[in-house]
């Protein structure tokens, strides 16, 4: 029994070094075999060999089998757990059990962000992902023990916790959780850890509009990770960096697009060295799937292959006959297909002629609206890059004038400063106008969040719900934005709402936007072929950009606008 429990460890460890390779279809395929040796021989292998397929699975985002290999050790390891004078000493039940309820958590969190993004109205399913997801993080929290190893695993669920209650905007809750995490981390001395709850902390500043404080939280996260360059610590530094920006940005301290550029750069990094491992991880997918399918069902597969071959024959068998009967007809039918054929000739032409002419429509009309968003570009770049600068020029020259002149200065120059601040205002309004200079230099995340705070005022308040977005191809955010403000214009102007909510995130390549409004609504069926909503060239243009469109509206019920792109990527600059 020695000899052999030796053996199926050394197996678990070739294999957990395949899944640390992130070789997960040959890792899944040999930990499947490992299974099946362990049961009734050793359950330490059996445990870990289960988290193990159970981690396989949540890499490569196949949650919900997860959860089956996660549920099979927690109900085996609650038993054990209380047994553990019979295990091996250097194996602790006790830890393996709380990372198996930090991994059923976690997908079920993963679960219900899924139907989130994707706008599943299956209200009791989402309620079951909510609750099973604080069941498991509220599981791991009761623990009293004081290992540095446990404490880690209760910092990370206070850290999921914290992001949870932010998405649910309970920000006292969120604070809560993630000063508790961050407190763990310090003692733990982990950095990468504690600046990533710093990091959860300040984003709740910057929700909360608290830019200062969270302008100091964000430089406390940068300064513990400052000169780690690890894979997981760079990928903070560029969220902690994009954030920071924003922050100094809404402070008015314009070195917020330094720290812009130094993320842009980390994430244009982060993609080009991402390409392979996305190729990669698609690869894995789909082998994983495979495996399983091919391990799991085996069985199944011989009993339905003889089934087919039966079927087979049967089908064969019937199409002759069938064969037979139609050769005796096609003569009769020919000759009453030669009239049909030529009445739907000419159906087919008509219809092809109005589909020509609607693409042709469709066309023009986004031709016109892509000059003009080109156009309007341009001069904003042009007010904003150069007009700016000249009077910024202007006004320096100005104040280099005052300091050479002896006595009192003349009236003229101090109007003449106050009359190029108020045309350098005009132009930087007029150029936001335009095209948004928030859009250019931030992205679509926070230009969003800028015209959901600008928009809003006494008689409505629009928030915000912004999950997993980047920078995408620069044209790409302007048409997605230019159709949010359009919608947003549209609620402003005509449906008298209290509350208005946009929703964005990515998801399987595409963007996912929602948005809703408490409003009066309005029938759809009446105003869905007029001009007065700009619903034609919105439609048009979501056409265009291949993506798929529905509104939802009904009068005194609001509104709800669901928007589906397939997302247009940033193209890679290639250097000599």
């Amino acid at each position: 029994m020695q000899l052999n429990d030796s053996l199926l460890n050394k197996r678990f460890r070739n294999i957990n070094k395949l899944y640390e390779e992130k070789k997960f279809d040959l890792a899944l395929k040999k930990a499947f075999k490992l299974l099946d040796s362990s049961k009734n021989k050793d359950r330490e292998v059996l445990y870990k060999t289960n988290y193990l397929i159970g981690n396989i699975f949540y890499e490569t985002l196949s949650f919900k089998d997860g959860v089956k290999y996660f549920r099979v050790n927690v109900k085996s390891m609650v038993y054990d757990s209380l047994r553990i004078e019979d295990h091996n000493k250097s194996f602790d039940v006790s830890l393996l059990l709380i990372q198996n309820y930090l991994r059923l958590g976690s997908s079920y969190h993963k679960l219900k962000e899924r139907e989130d993004v994707q706008d599943i109205q299956d209200k009791e399913l989402i309620t079951k992902y909510r609750d099973s997801t604080l069941y498991y993080y509220n599981k791991i929290l009761v623990y009293s023990d004081l290992d540095k190893r446990v404490l880690d695993v209760k910092a990370k669920a206070y850290s999921n916790l914290s992001a949870f209650y932010i998405n649910d905007s309970l920000y006292d809750l969120a604070k809560k959780y993630a000063n508790k995490s961050i407190e763990i981390h310090r003692l733990n001395k982990n950095k990468v850890n504690h600046a990533a709850a710093l990091g959860n902390l300040a984003s709740i500043y910057l929700i909360q509009e608290d830019y200062k404080l969270a302008k100091k939280t964000y430089l406390e996260a940068l300064e513990l990770i400052r000169n780690d360059n690890s894979a997981k610590a760079v990928r903070f530094k560029a969220s902690l960096y994009a954030n920071l920006s924003w922050s100094m940005y809404k402070l008015k301290d314009y070195k917020a697009y330094e720290f812009q550029d130094l993320s842009y750069g980390i994430k244009d990094e982060l993609r080009d060295t991402e390409l392979r491992g996305i190729v990669k991880k698609i690869n894995a997918e789909n082998n994983v799937n495979t495996v399983k399918k091919l391990v799991l069902k085996e069985a199944e597969n011989k009993r339905l292959k003889n089934q087919r071959i039966f079927l087979a024959i049967v089908i064969s068998a019937f199409v002759i006959i069938l064969s037979l009967l139609f050769w005796v007809n096609v003569y009769k039918l020919r000759q009453k297909n030669l009239g049909l054929q030529l009445s739907q000739t000419q159906l087919l032409q008509h219809q092809n002629i109005e589909k020509i002419r609607s693409e042709s429509q469709v066309r023009i009309l986004n031709a016109t609206i892509d000059g003009k968003e080109s156009e309007r570009k341009q001069i904003a770049e042009t007010l904003h890059d150069s007009v700016s600068a000249l009077l910024s020029s202007a006004n320096l020259h100005l104040q280099a004038t005052r300091s050479q002149l002896n006595g009192e200065i003349p009236i003229e120059i101090d109007k003449t400063q106050e009359i190029i601040t108020e045309a350098s205002q005009k132009i930087r309004d007029l150029s936001h106008t335009l095209v948004s200079s928030v859009l250019l230099k931030f992205g679509l995340k926070y230009a969003i969040k800028d015209m959901a705070d600008k928009y809003s005022n006494s008689q409505i308040k629009i928030d915000t719900r912004i999950g997993e977005t980047r920078r995408y191809e620069q044209n790409f955010e302007i048409k997605v934005y230019n159709i949010i403000q359009e919608f947003v214009n549209n609620i402003l102007k005509h449906s008298k709402a209290e509350k208005a909510m946009i929703h964005l995130n990515e998801a399987d390549s595409k963007l996912y936007l929602r948005i809703s409004d408490d409003g009066i609504g309005f029938d759809k069926n009446k105003i869905i072929n007029k001009d007065g909503l700009g619903l034609n060239q919105i439609e048009a243009r979501i056409q265009m950009m291949k993506g798929d469109f529905l509104i939802d509206s009904a009068l005194k019920n609001g509104t709800v606008i669901k928007v589906v792109l397939p997302i247009l990527e940033k193209e890679a600059i290639n250097l000599v």
